[in-house]
């Protein structure tokens, strides 16, 4: 290996027997934790090596080794899932987890501190409802999200169904996993040479997300993927979708060639070349994409130095022929999903509020056995929205006021008590697990937003609806540059703050402030919501006030205010 000059992950991934490794081996070893090759091959098979960060310098002084544990991640195309797969992930938490699951900004769930030698226990589990893990992480197509409200409307339904293709067609093809993880299946002649048609050995080079949003309602974010999906539905008939290339949130903090970026519009194609379509994206992404600098790999960066015509013409030769231009998108803001929403046929989905996304009992809200008693009592179907929250379909009319009082038994607030920065704000999981947290997100959200409900409340502005997302390092995970109020982490108990993305998720929010201690957030954003009551337009959104304004002319106008 001396003179291999591949980057590591790309000779781990291509050497890797189709993300074989010697997991299998390992697995059957009995150790605390996986060695770094397989570490890395792991991703792709769902789950990610973590230690507790916690109490990892004590340990260390004690001369012991990290207490290392796994979070697994189901992939979950659209956040659907039937009432025995959301049993199966709430059994499987509390039998090998932490007693609880998180629902992710991509419409997944992740189990966290799962020792290694209950790994295949989770992952056979899940396979055993129909569910799987295989691409929820790694250098591949990740889960494909979409609006996940349940609908009686043909055409939305139909329309999923195009979500969920696209998320087969990128699955790969690899038998590793079912041999690990599934009893050691053999799915196909063994003797019959594998190959991954859209992958090949060395899979993507970075990871690769995928979106479909209605004009009507931006939930997902759809220009932070690197394909983002808009169906075009005229006289209710689907007549095709507008592809959006190059989102993508993820940065380095110093490193003025890693960024921020929204997507944008590359062609209009009709239902049945969609499949086609974002396959030739991702082939060029394949043999193009940046396989030396991983931070440089995502297809952002791809499109951003060769630019869009080349990117097209490279789409036009894979895809077979020209294509058509994109059609203008009316985007009308988003929607959260919560309280009751008629479903058609006479029933109703309900949406439930889910902090930072994590479904745990604490103290007397019991939010975990809480939705176990629900999804048993009505046997609805589950959905998970990409804003972390979560949907129960299919209830009666007459069984409305039951599942409020059942919710109610379990100290489970309906959306309605919640304030509105509560219901739009998100959280990343940061420490004490991820490996990447420079500080405290999902820990330190709560008591924040409590601070900003009491300040808003007492501004006249509590009904006010704006979006707050806070990560513990700038990667991005809970999309806090594209909403109103982003909070980064700098350093430790240290954060940037952004100000001025907008409902529509079609805007990039701009960093106002740097290195802001914790304990100061509020104190510089109270400023800013009061010169906003003051001086916004009509019914103007707190984003859009920021952007008209500027952060640069806001900072000197409040300065200048507090001084006065």
């Amino acid at each position: 290996m001396a003179n291999d000059s591949r980057p590591e992950l790309e000779r781990v991934k291509e050497d890797s027997r189709y993300l074989r490794g010697t997991i299998k081996e390992e697995l059957a070893a009995g150790t605390t934790h996986f060695l770094k090759d397989n570490t890395h091959l792991l991703k792709a098979h769902g789950t990610y090596q973590q230690d507790d960060r916690d109490i990892r310098n004590k340990r260390r002084k004690e001369g012991l080794e990290p207490l290392y544990t796994m979070m697994i991640r189901s992939k979950i195309p659209g956040g659907r899932l039937t009432p025995e797969q959301y049993l199966i992930h709430d059994e499987l938490a509390d039998l090998y987890g932490d007693h609880t699951l998180r629902i992710t900004t991509r419409q997944g769930f992740q189990f966290h501190s799962v020792f290694k030698k209950n790994l295949k226990a989770v992952i056979r589990g899940i396979n055993e409802k129909l569910g799987t893990t295989l691409g929820a992480c790694g250098d591949n197509v990740r889960n494909v999200l979409g609006c996940p409200a349940p609908s009686g409307d043909r055409m939305k339904l139909r329309i999923y169904e195009y979500a969920k293709a696209i998320s087969d067609q990128f699955l790969a093809k690899t038998r590793a996993y079912h041999e690990i993880w599934i009893n050691g299946e053999k799915l196909a002649d063994p003797k019959k040479e594998e190959n991954e048609p859209i992958y090949g050995k060395a899979y993507l080079p970075r990871k690769f997300k995928i979106a479909m949003a209605f004009p009507e309602d931006n939930c997902v974010d759809v220009y932070t993927n690197d394909i983002g999906i808009v169906p075009e539905i005229k006289k209710g008939e689907l007549t095709g979708f507008n592809i959006l290339v190059g989102g993508g949130l993820g940065m380095s903090h110093g490193a003025k060639d890693t960024f921020p970026r929204l997507a944008d519009p590359l062609c209009f194609v009709s239902p049945n070349e969609i499949l086609d379509m974002t396959k030739a994206i991702v082939l060029v992404q394949r043999d193009y994409g940046d396989r030396k600098s991983r931070k440089h790999a995502r297809m952002k960066y791809l499109i951003h130095d060769r630019g869009l015509p080349w990117f097209q013409a490279e789409v036009e030769k894979r895809f077979g022929k020209k294509i058509n231009p994109p059609h203008v998108i009316s985007w009308k803001g988003f929607e959260d999903h919560l309280g009751w929403h008629e479903e058609g046929n006479g029933l109703w989905y309900f949406g439930i509020s889910v902090e930072n996304g994590r479904i745990k009992d604490e103290g007397s809200l019991r939010l975990k056995s809480g939705l176990h008693a629900v999804v048993e009592r009505f046997k609805t179907n589950v959905y998970l929205t990409a804003t972390q929250d979560i949907l129960i379909s299919d209830v009666k009319n007459q069984e409305k006021a039951e599942l409020e009082n059942l919710l109610a038994s379990y100290g489970i607030p309906l959306p309605n008590q919640l304030s509105m920065i509560q219901k739009n704000s998100m959280s990343c999981p940061a420490l004490p697990t991820c490996g990447l947290a420079i500080t405290e997100s999902e820990r330190s959200m709560p008591a924040l937003v409590d601070q900003l409900e009491s300040a808003l409340n007492k501004l006249g502005l509590g009904s006010t609806k704006m979006t707050l997302r806070m990560t513990g390092c700038p990667n991005g995970c809970a999309r806090p540059y594209s909403s109103e109020i982003g909070l980064v982490g700098r350093a430790v108990g240290t954060y940037n703050i952004y100000l001025g993305g907008n409902l529509d998720g079609t805007r990039l929010n701009q960093v106002y402030f740097e290195n802001v201690r914790e304990a100061n957030i509020v104190n510089q954003l109270i400023p800013i919501f009061k010169y906003y009551k003051l001086e916004h337009k009509g019914d103007e959104e707190f984003g859009n006030f920021c952007h008209r304004i500027g952060v640069e002319k806001l900072s000197k106008i409040v300065n200048n205010r507090s001084s006065s």
